[in-house]
């Protein structure tokens, strides 16, 4: 009889999966960083819709209050700290915020990222050091001092990389950086932990319909202003939020989005130098592109 269960699939968010309820988050207290735009603020909402307790951390204050006040008014417990994460002691204040308000955290998404584009032989190494700063030293701080209390809850820690992180793209040298970082390091907190039953999610969504673009960073560390790419054609922040929860619920290891992200990945693995020149002309079409 049981198999008949993968049958009862309403639409293509859903999974059912007999940890599904188990493991749902309502009321599970939720960090997520980066939560005033793009993805982190979709995942506050989504996050939200699961019956999810919110601690909101973002260096936004205005977005982030007027985010709190949008989902007070839809019902939701929210907790919101302005923090920028290159600073380790407004990580460790996320923390302490979260935990004198609820007492527990049993999710910490670290979301908050920058990107940036320019050639590494003209970019400013001050744009590699931010990128850094924010994609992989702010997710270290907040996973630190979060952690003692994930494993109190046998929690989830979750990253939100990119395709980025498994396959280097030019003219984004800092940010593929951070992410092949982000991802080592998650990968060990994992190993480590794994007879402590503590959950840990790779995420990638590929190409997203979010400001992430909007605000990389040009090789003299100055924004970039519009998006490069054609908006329209890309998964929004709001799908990839849904498909992030449902990978928390479920307690997978990798998430990695779109079907582009997903053959970039799988190619990669198996043709690494014939993606190389794939990777290349893909991204030397992208309007002012830095390289031809």
């Amino acid at each position: 009889m049981t198999h008949n269960l993968f049958l009862i699939s309403p639409s293509h968010h859903i999974t059912i999966s007999p940890h599904h309820h188990m493991n749902s988050l309502k009321d599970k207290v939720v960090i997520i960083t980066g939560a005033a735009s793009g993805i982190g603020n979709a995942l506050a909402f989504e996050c939200a819709n699961r019956g999810a307790i919110l601690s909101l951390a973002d260096k936004n204050r205005e977005q982030l209050h007027s985010t709190r006040e949008e989902l007070v008014r839809g019902g939701a417990e929210v907790v919101v700290t302005v923090a920028d994460i290159t600073l380790e002691g407004d990580c460790k204040n996320l923390i302490d915020n979260t935990l004198e308000n609820y007492g527990r955290i049993d999710v910490l998404i670290n979301n908050a990222g920058i990107s940036m584009r320019a050639l590494f032989e003209e970019v400013d190494l001050e744009v590699l050091r931010r990128v850094m700063d924010v994609n992989f030293w702010g997710a270290v701080y907040c996973t630190k001092y979060a952690l003692p209390e994930l494993l109190k809850a046998h929690g989830s820690l979750a990253g939100v990389s990119s395709v980025a992180g498994y396959k280097g793209l030019p003219g984004r040298a800092g940010y593929s950086a951070s992410k092949f970082a982000l991802q080592g390091f998650l990968e060990v907190v994992r190993i480590e932990n794994r007879k402590k039953g503590l959950h840990v999610l790779i995420a990638c969504p590929g190409f997203t319909n979010s400001n992430i673009r909007n605000t990389a960073l040009a090789r003299d560390g100055s924004s970039q202003g519009e998006s490069p790419r054609d908006e329209a054609k890309m998964m929004s922040a709001e799908e990839v939020a849904k498909h992030i929860c449902h990978a928390i619920e479920t307690r997978k290891h990798r998430l990695t989005l779109t079907t582009q992200g997903k053959m970039t990945v799988l190619l990669n693995k198996f043709f690494p130098k014939f993606m190389d020149k794939m990777v290349y002309n893909h991204m030397a079409k992208e309007p002012d592109s830095p390289f031809k």
